[in-house]
C-alpha cells in the first residue's frame, strides 16, 4: 500500500488481525494516545535520508555511542538513489536547517524482503561517524527472552513503552484522513496483544487507555515498561494508526546475528 504524500512515502502494512505483513516503507508513530517524551529517552531519535530534509524518514535508538538500530524498510531505497549515508538527530523537536546532525553509513540485514511475513528482515542500523554521547542507551534483550516471558504468563499484562517522531493517528476530514504532526519525539504505552516467532502485536487502541505507532515511528523502539529494555522496533499498523502496532522481535536469533555484527549481544 502507497500512501501518496511526500510527508509519508512507502509504509509496510498489516491486512488484518491475523494477517501476514505485507510491503515496505517508512511506516507507523507515537500519538494515538501520546504524549511529548519531555527527556524519557535521550538515546530515541529520527532518521532523515538527507541534511536538509524536510521532514524526519523514520526513527530509532542508539544502542552505543556509534550504533543507531531503526529498520531496514526506512533505507533499502536509498541505494538506488545513489545514497549510502543518512542522518540521525537527537532533537527532540527536528527543525530543519537548525536541529543537530549526525551522518552515518547504513547497513540493512541483507535478507531483508518486503511482504515475507515469516522473518522479514526488518532491521537495519546507521554506524555514526562521530560517537554520541547520550545519557543512556537503549539495551537489547537476551535470546529468546519473549518466548520464555510467554511461558510463565509474564506478557498477559505487559505493558510496552513505544517511542517515535511520527505522526499522530488519522483525523478525518472533508477531505479523508489527513496526519497531523510529526518530527517531534513522542511516546505512548500499548498493551501486549500476541506474539508469534518473529512479531509482537501491541493494541493501541485509546479506547481501551492504549496509544502506540503511526507514520514516521518506523524502526523506533518498542521498551519493556519504565525500562530502557528493548523488545522490538516498530514496522507496521493499521492504516489510521487506531488499533494496532506491529513490531518486529530483536530476542530471535535472525535479529541477533545481525547485530552482533555492530554490537555486543546480552
Amino acid at each position: 500500500m502507497r500512501i501518496d504524500t511526500t510527508r509519508l512515502g512507502l509504509w509496510l502494512a498489516g491486512a488484518s488481525a491475523a494477517a501476514v505483513l505485507v510491503a515496505a516503507a517508512p511506516a507507523s508513530a507515537v500519538t494515538s494516545n501520546g504524549v511529548p517524551d519531555a527527556g524519557a529517552h535521550p538515546y530515541v531519535g529520527a532518521m532523515l535520508a538527507g541534511a536538509d530534509d524536510p521532514y524526519t524518514r523514520c526513527s530509532g535508538t542508539l544502542l552505543s555511542p556509534t550504533v543507531f538500530l531503526t529498520a531496514a524498510h526506512c533505507i533499502d531505497d536509498l541505494p538506488t538513489e545513489g545514497r549510502t549515508r543518512a542522518y540521525v538527530t537527537f532533537d527532540e523537536h527536528y527543525v530543519r536547517g537548525r536541529s543537530i546532525l549526525h551522518a552515518g553509513t547504513m547497513h540493512e540485514d541483507p535478507g531483508y524482503a518486503t511482504g515475507n511475513g515469516h522473518d522479514a528482515h526488518d532491521i537495519a542500523v546507521i554506524v555514526l561517524d562521530t560517537p554520541v554521547a547520550a545519557a543512556g542507551y537503549g539495551r537489547l534483550p537476551t535470546a529468546g527472552s519473549l518466548d520464555t516471558l510467554a511461558a510463565q504468563g509474564g506478557l498477559n499484562t505487559a505493558r510496552f513503552d513505544v517511542v517515535g517522531y511520527g505522526t499522530q493517528e488519522a483525523a478525518r476530514g472533508p477531505g479523508g484522513h489527513t496526519f497531523p504532526g510529526g518530527d517531534s519525539r513522542m511516546r505512548a504505552s500499548a498493551e501486549f496483544n500476541a506474539l508469534n516467532p518473529y512479531w509482537v502485536r501491541l493494541s493501541q487502541n485509546q479506547h481501551t487507555g492504549d496509544g502506540g505507532g503511526c507514520y514516521g515511528d518506523s524502526g523506533g523502539p518498542n521498551f519493556f515498561d519504565g525500562t530502557d529494555l528493548l523488545a522490538g522496533t516498530t514496522i507496521t499498523g493499521d492504516g489510521p494508526c487506531y488499533a494496532t502496532n506491529v513490531i518486529y522481535r530483536l530476542d530471535t536469533d535472525s535479529a541477533r546475528a545481525f547485530l552482533a555484527a555492530f554490537v555486543p549481544l546480552p
